[in-house]
């Protein structure tokens, strides 16, 4: 309870939880390459298989709704020679209604929590183009987006050190 200006005590307002609704999710860009087959090359090949993922996050014009864009890139060599086998690249779009989330922890919701949502569905894309695309279905591990958000928190970090004391002194 909560003690107001005459005295008397008041019930204190209940914090609300968090609450998120995926309002739109769509392919924004999409492109598979089949190199392997371009060259005209073949055969049973052991893939290398690079994966880069990429977050962006925006605030759109409507109140409570943000963009998230989950992007990856998907690039498979072959393990015998490094030969080019297929360059995947996909941006997936979430578009979501948030409401009760603080503003200093706004950020990492948008790019934890959001991406987690989406995750299942570039994945089950990249999946299903890399099989059509003439290949094995890729089936993506899980992805760890509170490590890679704590990673990129770290970077940022490590570069402002550096360009703080890479500073000209006067």
């Amino acid at each position: 309870m909560a003690e107001s200006e005459n005295g008397a005590t008041q019930p204190q307002q209940p914090q609300q939880a968090p609450k998120m609704n995926v309002l739109a999710q769509f392919v924004r860009d999409l492109s598979f390459e089949n190199i392997l087959s371009q060259k005209g090359a073949g055969g049973d090949v052991q893939p290398d298989v690079q994966v880069q993922v990429n977050l962006d996050a925006k605030k759109r014009s409507v109140e409570n709704q943000y963009e998230v864009v989950l992007k990856l890139k998907v690039d498979s060599k072959s393990k015998s020679n490094g030969a080019q086998l297929f360059l995947l690249e996909l941006d997936y779009v979430g578009v979501f209604n948030i409401e009760n989330v603080p503003e200093d922890q706004l950020h990492p919701f948008l790019l934890i929590e959001c991406p987690r949502m989406l995750f299942p569905f570039a994945r089950r894309i990249v999946s299903d183009m890399s099989r059509d695309g003439g290949f094995p279905p890729l089936n993506l591990e899980m992805i760890d987006f509170l490590a890679l958000y704590r990673a990129e928190i770290q970077r940022r970090q490590a570069a402002t050190q550096a360009e703080a004391s890479n500073a000209p002194t006067q």
